[in-house]
């Protein structure tokens, strides 16, 4: 076994999902990540944690669905229960099928999405972490061969967390202490206002004792409770199985409005139209691993990459919210990014350029 799988695995158990002696972990392994779900359950097993595993399969769960009605049980008890016993939830994501769910009708999917908030939300009061094995078919996706591809994951997520944590917080103290995010590009026109006052951001260092539960991570993310402006995402991504690139979302209130794409408008449309909350935003993102230098297409590490922003349509974290509000609510999140690496962009808050061209106030490139 490569040596960086047992050390994938460890920062895993050890620094993200900060797991102990006698806790109850949900092992969810995709169907590409086995080597990976094997070397987790060893470090599982040497810490006397409590393991159950399942088979993650996006092919799998495709299948279901193009076969079922759509009329979809609420919340099913046993699937419920099991999460709402559950300490930890790791998910090690690999799949062998980029585009699995493609032939998936929209409709059913928002139907079963609907069906299993319940359950969701029970998965996400757990100590729950994602992570992703590298597979050949993720390495086909970001355009990458398997070996390249296996250097750039390794390199997003064996990297030195607590020198990375101390950088991002400067960036979580300007949006606490701040009211008004603003996101102009040039290039495309984009000029967004988000009102980010009363919330609490989130310092994403890849462990849930920062209620942080993705390894890569790298983001500062808050959750903006109004919205006024366009802005274009000209990072393409696949979203439901299909490919989507150059989404325009206009915002007034709060609200979409108006939008378009180039590709993919049939997914954005889907998206929008799955509940209320989902033509609101839930989430604004910053990436800041300077590990991850390009797109590969998944959106676990897209969105972590060092001079973008990303923006969630749908559900918003309650990590974000003050205590007892609640924020925006939906059966989706579906993240979108656009690229602050270019001539003419800036990220401010309250009027202050806190990044030029996609390099921030305290780098030395600024």
């Amino acid at each position: 076994m490569d040596e960086r799988i047992r050390d994938h695995a460890e920062t895993l158990v050890d620094w993200s999902a900060r797991i102990d002696a006698g806790d109850d972990v949900v092992l969810r392994v995709g169907e590409g990540a086995h080597d990976l779900g094997v070397a987790v359950a060893e470090q599982l097993g040497d810490r006397g944690a409590n393991l159950l595993a399942c088979y993650d399969s996006e092919e799998l769960t495709s299948a279901y669905l193009r076969a079922h009605d759509g009329n979809f049980e609420s919340d099913p008890e046993y699937e419920l229960a099991l999460y709402e016993r559950a300490d930890s939830v790791l998910s090690l994501r690999g799949t062998r099928n980029t585009s699995a769910s493609a032939d998936v009708p929209d409709e059913t999917q928002q139907a079963h999405a609907r069906a299993r908030e319940g359950i969701r939300e029970a998965r996400l009061d757990t100590d729950w972490v994602s992570t992703v094995h590298p597979t050949r078919a993720l390495a086909q996706q970001a355009g990458m061969g398997i070996e390249a591809y296996r250097e750039f994951v390794y390199d997003a997520i064996l990297r030195d967390w607590e020198e990375l944590a101390e950088e991002m917080t400067q960036l979580k103290e300007i949006l606490d202490a701040g009211n008004e995010v603003r996101i102009r590009k040039e290039s495309d026109a984009t000029d967004l206002t988000l009102f980010v006052d009363g919330r609490t951001a989130v310092n994403s260092t890849a462990s849930v004792a920062d209620d942080s539960h993705n390894l890569p991570s790298g983001e500062v993310f808050t959750a903006p409770y109004d919205t006024a402006g366009q802005v274009v995402f000209d990072v393409p991504m696949t979203i439901h199985g299909k490919r989507v690139e150059g989404v325009r979302l206009v915002f007034k209130d709060g609200v979409v409005v108006d939008w378009e794409a180039d590709a993919g408008a049939d997914v954005i449309e889907s998206v929008l139209e799955t509940d209320g909350g989902a033509k609101r935003l839930g989430e604004l993102g910053v990436g800041m691993n300077r590990g991850i230098t390009r797109p590969t297409d998944q959106i676990l590490f897209d969105e972590k990459m060092a001079g973008t922003v990303h923006l969630a349509l749908g559900r918003a974290y309650d990590a974000c919210l003050p205590e007892g509000e609640s924020g925006n609510d939906s059966a989706v999140h579906v993240d979108l990014i656009t690229d602050m690496r270019q001539d003419g962009t800036t990220l401010e808050v309250d009027g202050e350029v806190i990044q030029r061209d996609g390099v921030f106030r305290w780098e030395e490139e600024f």
